[in-house]
């Protein structure tokens, strides 16, 4: 029989080996819908939480604003994961992983120990609202995927457009895998590639190089204070074409300059900075913009002479700053052929004045042509174009004689008057002169020895 303390023992081994596995067992029930012992996903602690709870803690520590692309230049554009409806959800892994967990097995967690499970949570967007973001992109545009030669406001240039060209299907694939992957930043630079050419635009790309040298011309014409490059976009109009549009090429497949674009040039050069006899603005001493035609004075270009000139100089490609050649040629050049060195005769007011490199040198009253005997000093821009000491000035019943002489159109000029006691006022309505210019002894003196041959004379009423 057995003692009494093995009874013991024995009865102590059964009330604790039922005790353990009531324990066990009701523990393996226990983890039958929550994770097993020493579960691990993620870096979040598991054991004995449902799906739903780790889902939504899981969820809490994910975010994903959406995707940045960077396209060739390095410029960025944003696609917002709201934009396309993205939606994330950790549940279908969180299934797959608790049905490889045998709850009856939780004590293998105890002996092994789980450092920890990592999953990912499924991902959905909305496949149109990402199709539209995409092509709405500024880099996603189709081009043409053209190769020309074409004609713009600064000349001709080569348009290519099968260089860098976007593969849109390989940089969609790319974006979407980046937004399933939550990818957030994105380089396309590898989605650009050059397209193949044909042989027109084989063709294209030699000519190219003779267009862009014909039409480097480096020559500029100086108009006075004024500068005109023959630029490009000057320059692209003088090749000749045929009637569809297209380069003549010589027999060397060079581009052919056309003579009458030439010549339809200089003739738009002289219509725009020829004067004389046109009529000009002129800012007047007494205060007033004046329109002042008429005269002699001004510039008129030598057409025939500059179209040679052109024709001789064009293809040297040398750098050529050039005054051209005039039939007359003013004091000055340009559009402002005046300048600041003038004399002026405001024959309303019976002034006039000499003002010298812009300093007003002389002013002084003068009389006029009679205007009552229709001796009108005629009103224009003429010059001086001679000087004279000690003339007699000879016409119709006189013979004046006069120490300082300078004519300005005709016979008419500007001189002293000895014979003047007074100037200015009304005297040229009834008294005035025969044309010329009275002027006080001294001021007469001054604009004689100061004025040069080809002075500007500007008169007007």
């Amino acid at each position: 029989m057995m003692s009494n303390t093995i009874k013991g023992i024995i009865l102590g081994f059964l009330i604790i080996s039922v005790l353990s596995t009531a324990i066990y067992l009701g523990l393996a029930y226990y983890y039958r819908d929550e994770f097993s012992y020493n579960t691990w996903i993620n870096g979040i602690y598991c054991t004995g939480k449902s799906i739903q709870q780790i889902n939504q803690e899981l969820s809490n520590n994910f975010s994903y604003d959406g995707l940045t692309i960077f396209d060739r230049e390095g410029n960025s554009h944003k696609i917002l994961a709201e934009d396309i409806q993205f939606s994330f959800d950790y549940t279908p892994h969180l299934e797959a992983y608790k049905r490889t967990q045998n709850p009856y097995l939780w004590i293998d967690n105890f002996f092994k120990g789980v450092s920890g499970h990592k999953i990912t949570p499924v991902i959905d967007y909305c496949e149109d609202s990402l199709e539209d973001e995409v092509n709405s992109l500024a880099f996603f545009k189709v081009s043409d995927e053209e190769l020309s030669i074409k004609q713009t406001v600064n000349g001709y240039q080569l348009v290519n457009n099968r260089q860098n060209v976007l593969n849109f299907d390989k940089a969609k694939t790319l974006i979407r895998d980046a937004i399933e992957k939550q990818e957030t930043h994105l380089d396309l630079l590898s989605c650009f590639e050059d397209l193949p050419l044909d042989a027109r635009m084989h063709d294209e790309l030699r000519l190219w190089p003779k267009i862009a040298e014909f039409q480097d011309c480096r020559i500029i014409y100086q108009m006075g204070d004024e500068q005109i490059p023959l630029n490009a976009s000057l320059v692209s109009n003088w090749i000749s074409l045929n009637e569809r549009g297209n380069f003549i090429l010589d027999e060397n497949q060079n581009p052919i300059l056309d003579e009458e674009k030439v010549r339809a040039f200089v003739t738009s050069l002289a219509d725009e900075y020829d004067s004389v006899g046109g009529t000009r603005e002129f800012s007047s001493s007494r205060g007033e913009v004046v329109t002042v035609s008429g005269g002699t004075y001004g510039n008129i270009l030598d057409q025939e002479a500059e179209y040679e000139w052109i024709l001789e100089h064009f293809y040297s490609q040398d750098e050529i700053i050039h005054e051209p050649a005039y039939i007359k040629k003013g004091f000055k050049q340009g559009k402002d052929d005046i300048g600041d060195t003038y004399i002026e005769i405001d024959m309303t007011e019976q002034k006039m004045y000499f003002y010298h490199e812009g300093s007003l040198l002389v002013e002084t009253p003068v009389v006029t042509g009679n205007i009552a005997r229709r001796w009108h000093t005629p009103a224009g821009v003429n010059y001086v174009y001679s000087k004279q000491r000690n003339r007699i000035l000879r016409g119709e019943g006189y013979a004046s004689p006069v120490k300082y002489w300078m004519p300005v159109i005709g016979n008419i000029g500007i001189h002293d008057a000895s014979w003047r006691r007074a100037f200015g006022g009304d005297i040229y309505l009834t008294d005035g002169s025969h044309g010329c210019i009275n002027t006080p002894y001294d001021d007469a003196k001054t604009i004689y020895e100061m004025a040069e041959i080809g002075t500007p004379c500007v008169m007007y009423y």
